[in-house]
């Protein structure tokens, strides 16, 4: 199984080669579409060459989410928590963007590999901003706790007018996926796929995964959800995370492979046809 990387492959390569070659830095202006409509521009010019501006735009979120000025609660918070007097939030965002920063590369590390990591950090600007409500919901608990301000049932969005929900509760988060396909090949894999990703969780060698349930009607916990937000053609997939599943290094490999799950499924579908 092939798990997606959290950095931008491409948004990595543009940062090492500008630190590579500063002394002979050129102007830079460059568009990135990733995968679920996240868009990146980053631009640096020639006569300010040790600044860099890099603008992230999200899909359009469905209703039933709640954003903070266009970005989910608790975005701005984990930006300046991740990268600090590095990154610098610039207000008014880009136009067609929802967060533009601005990167000092005169602040990164002197030690190659701890520039390194904090460029690879840099590059992972998705998962820091659209992973900040899960990554919150897991941090509460790993300590056991549910956020005082929590609602029941709690709608995030992950892909173009599209949420998946979180179930929060102080000994667990249930979290469950409406799974979507346009093409109808798509959602007899789809469908296929997630009852035998179902069964294989539960072999000897996964007994520390995280539960696992396909079913072709919405759970009983999705009660009162609109019903736009439950039209699955594909069925619904339900995780229960346990706190053991997000302690310490898990934590952010966790909320990735949640934030990512769609997208996940889509391509090992998609490898069926090669």
């Amino acid at each position: 199984m092939i798990v997606l990387e959290t950095p931008s492959r491409f948004l990595l390569q543009v940062l090492l080669n500008r630190i590579q070659f500063l002394v002979k830095a050129v102007e830079l202006d460059y568009h990135l579409v990733e995968f679920n409509d996240v868009r990146y521009h980053i631009q640096a010019t020639m006569k300010d060459p040790h600044h860099m501006a890099l603008s992230i735009s999200i899909p359009p979120a469905p209703p039933e989410t709640v954003l903070a000025n266009g970005l989910p609660f608790g975005a701005i918070e984990a930006v300046r928590g991740a990268y600090g007097a590095v990154m610098q939030i610039v207000d008014p965002a880009e136009d067609g963007f929802q967060l533009t920063l601005k990167l000092d590369l005169t602040k990164l590390p002197s030690n190659e590999e701890a520039r390194t990591q904090l460029l690879i950090k840099i590059a992972s600007l998705r998962s820091v901003v659209l992973g900040a409500p899960l990554r919150e919901i897991m941090k509460h608990l790993a300590s056991k706790a549910v956020a005082p301000d929590a609602d029941r049932l709690i709608a995030l969005m992950h892909r173009p007018k599209e949420s998946f929900f979180l179930i929060p509760q102080p000994e667990k988060v249930t979290v469950v996926f409406p799974m979507r396909f346009r093409d109808s090949i798509d959602v007899v894999l789809a469908t296929s796929f997630l009852q035998e990703f179902m069964e294989a969780r539960r072999t000897a060698g996964l007994n520390n995964a995280p539960p696992c349930h396909w079913s072709p009607s919405p759970p009983l916990e999705l009660k009162g959800v609109p019903a736009h937000a439950l039209n699955a053609n594909a069925g619904f997939v339900s995780f229960v995370i346990f706190p053991r599943h997000v302690e310490g290094e898990k934590l952010d490999r966790t909320v990735w492979s949640l934030s990512t799950f769609h997208a996940y499924v889509s391509y090992h579908i998609k490898c069926c046809f090669f």
